[in-house]
């Protein structure tokens, strides 16, 4: 049998593999998009709780926590508390930041941001010219997020419009009540679990829940994504000009696993 040709095995992995988790490049594994980014670079990792990707003398952290609270949070929720960052140099959202890098890192993170575009706008701000954001976000076929629809390019634009900083009932009601199970391995095998479970109770609690915030933040995820689907919507906010962030690669989630890997890049 010849071998296929660059655009039929284009078509044949999208055919044939894509959907079976057929690794196309090795930057869709997070072990070798972290390897990727160069430890000599300046690097500000979103989020790092207790378990940070990136270590060394040019890593910088932002996380909604200093570093004593999120020791304090780790050991009650069962993490590491050793993992915890000894200092974490941003603590707040993204507008605290006053300095740029050569790169960001944000893992499991985007997801949880109200206002999307907001967030890859202060991503760009600070971000030096030719510089990568890189994400590994999860697939929301993969994970307890198998159910709800994904986010679309309105969803977006509507929460930018309203400068959402917190998250609505609707996400509150769709993370408490309308997930499943988290175990990758069953959605691979096509075991998603019952989306009704307990439905009207879960309802009921989430909506107990945002009203006892009384409009402070409840740690949800507002947004959805697939490979497709984050592609177009960041697409579509470069070309309505609402960002200057151009995609440099995004990659399709390896089999049994619940995650997809993504660069964005600031144009030179």
């Amino acid at each position: 049998m010849g071998k296929l040709g660059d655009d039929a095995a284009v078509a044949h992995y999208r055919a044939h593999g894509r959907d079976k988790g057929v690794v196309a490049s090795p930057l869709a594994l997070r072990e070798n998009l972290l390897l990727f980014i160069e430890d000599d670079i300046s690097l500000l990792e979103i989020g790092p709780f207790c378990r940070p990707l990136k270590r060394g003398p040019r890593v910088e952290y932002l996380d909604v926590l200093d570093a004593g609270q999120l020791r304090a949070r780790a050991g009650q929720t069962g993490g590491d508390a050793a993992g915890v960052p000894d200092v974490i140099h941003h603590v707040g959202d993204l507008d605290i930041v006053d300095r740029t890098y050569d790169a960001i890192l944000s893992s499991h993170a985007l997801e949880h941001q109200p206002d999307l575009v907001r967030h890859l706008q202060q991503v760009e701000r600070i971000l030096n010219p030719g510089g990568g954001y890189f994400l590994i976000i999860p697939d929301k076929r993969y994970c307890f997020d198998h159910f709800i629809a994904e986010s679309t390019i309105a969803d977006v634009l509507q929460a930018h419009r309203e400068q959402r900083r917190t998250h609505t009932l609707k996400s509150v009601i769709e993370h408490r009540a309308l997930t499943v199970h988290n175990d990758h391995l069953r959605h691979w095998q096509g075991d998603h679990g019952n989306p009704e479970r307990s439905r009207a109770a879960r309802v009921k609690a989430a909506i107990d829940e945002y009203e006892a915030a009384a409009g402070g933040y409840v740690d949800v995820h507002a947004w959805y994504f697939t490979p497709p689907a984050f592609r177009s919507i960041v697409t579509t906010l470069r070309e309505l000009g609402l960002i200057g962030l151009e995609i440099a690669g995004i990659y399709h989630p390896a089999r049994d696993r619940n995650e997809f890997c993504a660069i964005l890049k600031r144009p030179d």
